[in-house]
């Protein structure tokens, strides 16, 4: 934790974990299969639904590939935390498809113009 005199009280906390590279259909970004999706035969038939529906738009419109980086760790509580990186359209020069990932999370207050 730290003090800046000209932005007021901000904490910095940083995690370690991992992060493995791969590629996605640019059309599948925003997917999602949520929990609810598996709770029954037909919210299952719904979500496969959704998933035919964007390939069936990625075969129309071209396959465009995306890299992401699939980045993994473990927060203050002990709780996985998995979230996504989006590195562009050309593949990143990294040598192998799993790398470190560090986490910076800053914490701080705006400042209104109007206080004092």
């Amino acid at each position: 934790m730290s003090l800046d005199e000209d932005k007021g009280f901000k904490a910095i906390k940083i995690f370690e974990g991992k992060a493995r590279i791969g590629e996605v259909l640019s059309t599948f970004q925003k997917l999602v299969l949520r929990p609810e999706d598996l709770s029954s035969p037909v919210s299952f038939q719904m979500a496969l639904t959704r998933i035919m529906d964007s390939l069936m738009k990625s075969i129309e419109e071209g396959p465009k590939k995306k890299y992401v980086a699939e980045v993994q760790f473990e927060d203050s509580m002990g709780n996985k935390i998995v979230l996504a990186v989006d590195l562009g359209e050309k593949p990143p020069l990294f040598s192998k498809k799993e790398v470190k990932a560090r986490i910076i999370i800053e914490l701080f207050e705006e400042e209104n113009e109007g206080e004092s």
